[in-house]
């Protein structure tokens, strides 16, 4: 079995084909980028973009992957993104567990729609939780990810 992986073509062989995306980025190509949270896919800590769409990995079977594979380690090498940048200007991390999440949420966000207003931020970005609250910060920096919040 294969899989693309952040522009890369990834041969899993033998492995189980109903093993979690999130363990074969994890456990297998030693992505560790990528969170488990709370393994049913409400949390959003496992988020990955998947053809572009912002998708959990923690109940995704391998073998249902619809398409190509991009995790945190892959948005950019060296954190240049714009998101990753605004979410450093903004320390908007506290504890930053789920943090690569809410960047692959946001991320997604931005690429389809580079000018979200609120309710399309909060759609968005429903679903992946942030126990220390940094909320405020994190619609900030997507604000300023598109530019619109110096």
């Amino acid at each position: 079995m294969k899989i693309e992986v952040n522009g890369v073509q990834r041969d899993l062989g033998d492995l189980d084909p109903m093993t979690p995306l999130l363990w074969v980025l994890r456990d297998e190509l030693q992505l560790t980028g990528t969170k488990y949270g709370c393994g049913m896919g409400q949390c959003g800590a496992c988020t990955v973009h998947i053809g572009g769409a912002a998708m959990r990995s923690c109940q995704l079977p391998v073998m249902a992957v619809p398409g190509p594979v991009t995790t945190i380690e892959g948005l950019s090498a060296d954190g240049s993104h714009p998101v990753q940048r605004a979410w450093q200007d903004l320390c908007v991390p506290q504890c930053g567990y789920c943090q690569a999440g809410q960047i692959m949420a946001a991320s997604a966000l931005l690429a389809n729609e580079p000018k979200p207003d609120d309710a399309a931020i909060e759609t968005a970005m429903a679903g992946n939780l942030c126990r220390c609250g940094t909320y405020p910060r994190i619609r900030q920096a997507i604000l300023r990810a598109a530019g619109g919040d110096k």
